[in-house]
């Protein structure tokens, strides 16, 4: 399989280039961008949503599977840049949403019964939203009380209902057909919700991942991650053949098995959320390399940049544990280049608070960061500070070490073991290579062995840095 040890690159399309100088970024520009991705040394990029939207949630309420938002570009737009991806060697995943649609797609209106709908005239249990507060709300039209996992404009779909099932084949195929390689499919722990719409029950420990206080006051028993969920991903497997799925699973890795079942890769939210602390890192790690087959990652969309979460003094260590641990990696735009969360838009366009992670990438140090020649949609962090253009031909750059991490991962070989190390440290084995990574500000001794790269100039394991030597 391709993606065995693949890098992919995620793309939030509005932020990455704009073609058209109307400050949002859309695929032309992506394809104008390309060059970077395929010079970067990755795999494939992941493109988050580019359908349709009223943007309630930025391209997670979809009101059309199978088009392209205008202000993003055309369907002809996608298969030039699917095409072009190909000639440099670059697979292209879309963006799958599977547990809602927007209210304002037709489906809403002309199958009612394609969602979850109250057998009663309120809420008829205690599910919360993700985003907060009661996940019931009224439809002023019809009078009845739909079920929305997010936010209100964001009904549930029925996966119970074949018609459903045969519709979102049909998405698949429509994209596979048109070259899309596979798919990151969205909340699918919310796909199928329990038949009777029973209480969930009070928690009885805290939920490892990160929740909203009403939320995690909830064990979410009945509201998601249903048995009958892995059935309505068999169908989305049977029709994208040999396309690649990964799943975002919001659950802890002692249930991805059984997605896995049917999903080729599952994300490491643990290792995502995990504090950079060796011990922690280390309880993350361990039970996720065991499946062999989840998708490390460490920023995205959703939440706080890497340089945000870690410490800049931290980025060059955290990109080499990202891209030396076995199996597939995820990197978003900008990491590479050690870009930071910004401050995002006054008033926000997103109510969940994400503005932050979502600003352009910086090409260069102009204003704008040659981003766009336009005005914006979220102006450029610091790209007088960072850019590409000022860390490409810089060997000893952020965006020079990513590149040769890259490079590197075909050489380091199979089989991971997990070692013991001075406190502070997260070391592992490799085929032949060991790797070890310094959480903390203190130096540390290095393993012995040749070295083959270090974050940092010595022979030692630095404050904040990480080596990888060969036994």
């Amino acid at each position: 399989m391709w993606w065995r040890d693949a890098v992919v690159y995620q793309i939030y399309p509005r932020s990455f280039q704009d073609s058209d100088g109307d400050g949002v970024g859309d695929l032309r520009g992506i394809t104008d961008r390309l060059d970077h991705v395929a010079w970067l040394g990755v795999d494939a990029l992941w493109l988050s949503p580019i359908y349709p939207s009223p943007l309630a949630d930025f391209g997670y309420d979809v009101s059309d599977y199978t088009a392209v938002d205008p202000q993003l570009g055309s369907l002809e737009d996608f298969d030039e840049l699917a095409e072009a991806g190909r000639e440099r060697g670059l697979r292209v995943l879309l963006d799958l949403i599977l547990c809602h649609t927007s209210i304002e797609h037709p489906w809403f209106r002309e199958h009612p019964d394609w969602y979850i709908w109250s057998p009663v005239d309120g809420p008829p249990n205690n599910w919360v939203s993700a985003f907060g507060g009661s996940a019931w709300s009224r439809d002023e039209q019809s009078g009845r009380w739909y079920l929305h996992s997010f936010y209100p404009e964001q009904p549930d779909l029925n996966w119970r209902n074949p018609e459903v099932v045969e519709a979102m084949q049909g998405v698949v195929r429509f994209w596979r057909d048109r070259g899309a390689d596979g798919f990151r499919l969205d909340a699918i722990d919310r796909l199928v919700k329990d038949d009777q719409l029973r209480d969930n029950p009070p928690a009885t420990e805290p939920f490892p991942l990160p929740l909203r206080e009403d939320e995690a006051k909830l064990e979410p028993l009945y509201s998601g991650n249903r048995p009958e969920a892995i059935d309505a991903l068999r169908a989305i497997r049977e029709a994208a053949g040999d396309g690649l799925l990964v799943g975002e699973v919001f659950r802890p890795v002692s249930e991805y098995p059984r997605y896995l079942e049917v999903l080729d890769l599952v994300f490491a939210f643990e290792f995502l959320f995990s504090p950079w602390n060796a011990e922690r890192l280390r309880a993350a790690i361990e039970p996720a390399a065991k499946l062999e087959r989840v998708a490390w990652v460490m920023s995205n969309h959703d939440f706080d940049r890497l340089a945000t979460r870690v410490g800049p003094e931290n980025v060059r260590a955290a990109a080499l544990l990202l891209l030396t641990l076995p199996g597939v990696s995820f990197v978003y735009q900008g990491d590479e280049i050690g870009l930071a969360n910004g401050p995002g838009a006054d008033p926000p366009y997103d109510r969940a608070g994400r503005d932050g992670m979502r600003h352009p990438m910086q090409w260069d140090s102009s204003p704008t960061g040659g981003f766009t020649t336009g005005e914006p949609w979220l102006i450029p962090v610091d790209p007088q500070e960072r850019s590409v253009a000022a860390q490409r031909d810089d060997p000893d750059s952020l965006l020079s070490l990513y590149r040769r991490l890259i490079a590197l991962r075909g050489e380091l070989g199979g089989g991971f073991r997990l070692l013991d190390a001075e406190p502070g440290v997260v070391a592992y084995e490799r085929g032949e290579h060991t790797i070890a990574v310094n959480t903390t500000g203190e130096q540390r001794s290095a393993p012995p062995g040749e070295m083959v790269l270090s974050t940092h100039p010595g022979q030692h394991l630095p404050p904040h840095g990480a080596v990888i030597v060969r036994n």
